[in-house]
């Protein structure tokens, strides 16, 4: 018989439980601009890349067009964000940053970096666990990819 893992020693539970922690940090400091983390991060990638479709948003989110389609409604309601049919082919839809989204965009980057300093891990530690985390992922997306689970 196979040793159940306890729930302490799950590393599946350590990462649900920080995740957590990091949404409740995500909404204190983003309160302030009354935005969700899914809207920050959607904020954040167009700050990196300006001007996306919508598409290309949903791939840099790793989100589908029924998550993103109302996130982004909501972000141009806001005032953050401007949708728009592409000129050249209508069926793409492309998305804007507005002069709030970039005129807020340092408050709220100040805002949210400061976790690192609550974190009180160094700039090494911080790359190192976020490394680690993400060849986590990486791993868990070709298990899933593969979609068998041999026993």
């Amino acid at each position: 018989m196979t040793k159940p893992i306890r729930l302490e020693e799950q590393l599946c539970f350590s990462l649900y439980t920080a995740q957590k922690q990091y949404n409740k940090y995500y909404a204190i400091a983003l309160a302030p601009f009354h935005l969700t983390y899914p809207q920050f991060i959607a904020l954040l990638t167009l700050w990196e890349h300006d001007t996306l479709t919508v598409n290309d948003l949903g791939h840099y989110l790793n989100l589908d067009s029924g998550t993103l389609t109302p996130l982004l409604k909501r972000l141009e309601k806001d005032g953050w964000v401007e949708r728009r049919r592409d000129k050249a082919d209508e069926r793409r839809v492309l998305i804007y940053l507005t002069q709030k989204a970039l005129a807020n965009r340092d408050k709220i980057y100040t805002r949210v970096n400061s976790c690192l300093a609550h974190l009180n891990f160094s700039p090494e530690q911080y790359r190192s666990l976020k490394s680690e985390v993400d060849l986590i992922t990486e791993h868990l997306h070709q298990f899933t990819d593969n979609h068998t689970m041999e026993i």
